[in-house]
């Protein structure tokens, strides 16, 4: 089997290493399309490939019927919204994600964000400490579990909303579950976004919910653009001077925001969440070992369609 790597945000060599000897010790051809800067670059890198293992990169449908022989799309990292599953299931392609790999990356980038705003942006000004505030985790996922645990560490106050989970899960692990978006958002001064992307998400974080945060509110993004409703969220900044935002995505007004808002508004060069060494070796070389199960015994455990 011919499994390819089409990353045009490479992963690190490491973790490149780490995949080919997975796949080549299970007795499969490991290929690698790097940095490719065309689309007509990765319709013909496809053609001949069984597996690919991608990131951000978007694989739709004119990708797939470039690839006859295509059985599974791994993306390397939890979001799959690059990639189109109505066209995969119609082709009997499998797609799977990494859940959890890079979770503690992108949780430590949430609370790096959270500490420079609440200092202020390091601009010598003074801030306020994190003891005792209330942070609330919208979407306790991995990654919300994750900043969960580095929160306990600073002594906040741990709420979370996430209706796909009970209510227990979420107070053993010390936190106060609450019943919707609007009892989370005017409960916390801090809030963690991890919701995924999807129709009933898209652009859900507007003016109308960030209204309800109290007094220096906060909210930290290391999700997806898309949810936060970026023309009410641009308004309610200019009606609200004491309230941040801080993502690692940025946001389609980003140069009016930060004109408009250069402190209390930042947004990281690219989305960097899962920028680390760990998660990228964790990410590409769970995708290949999942990939190597799924010829050896069809196993598809994170299927997403």
């Amino acid at each position: 089997m011919k499994v390819l790597v089409a990353t045009d945000k490479p992963f690190a060599s490491e973790a490149v290493q780490g995949i080919r000897e997975v796949v080549e010790q299970a007795g499969h051809e490991l290929a690698l399309l790097e940095k490719y800067t065309e689309k007509a670059q990765l319709l013909h890198a496809v053609q001949t490939a069984n597996a690919m293992i991608v990131r951000s990169d978007i694989v739709d449908a004119e990708v797939m019927e470039s690839a006859p022989e295509l059985q599974l799309v791994v993306r390397a990292g939890a979001g799959y919204d690059n990639i189109d599953l109505s066209a995969a299931t119609q082709k009997n392609i499998c797609v799977m994600n990494t859940p959890g790999q890079n979770a503690n990356a992108v949780a430590e980038l949430a609370f790096g964000l959270m500490v420079y705003a609440a200092r202020n942006f390091f601009n010598g000004t003074s801030g306020n400490e994190l003891r005792g505030k209330k942070l609330g985790i919208h979407a306790y996922g991995h990654v919300g579990q994750n900043v969960a645990r580095i929160a306990k560490g600073f002594g906040m106050e741990l709420y979370a909303f996430d209706p796909f989970l009970q209510a227990n899960i979420i107070e053993s692990d010390g936190l106060k579950p609450l019943n919707s978006e609007n009892e989370l958002y005017s409960t916390c001064q801090f809030i963690s976004l991890h919701i995924p992307l999807t129709a009933q998400t898209n652009q859900s974080v507007n003016k109308k919910l960030l209204s309800k945060m109290p007094p220096k509110g906060v909210l930290i993004n290391t999700a997806r653009k898309e949810i936060i409703h970026e023309a009410e969220l641009l308004n309610f900044m200019e009606e609200r001077p004491d309230f941040k935002y801080l993502t690692d995505i940025k946001p389609d007004n980003h140069a009016e925001m930060a004109e408009k808002f250069p402190t209390r508004y930042v947004a990281t060069p690219k989305k960097m969440g899962a920028q680390t060494e760990e998660a990228n070796n964790n990410t590409g070389i769970s995708a290949a070992k999942q990939i190597v199960e799924f010829f050896q015994t069809g196993k598809a455990q994170f299927r997403v369609n």
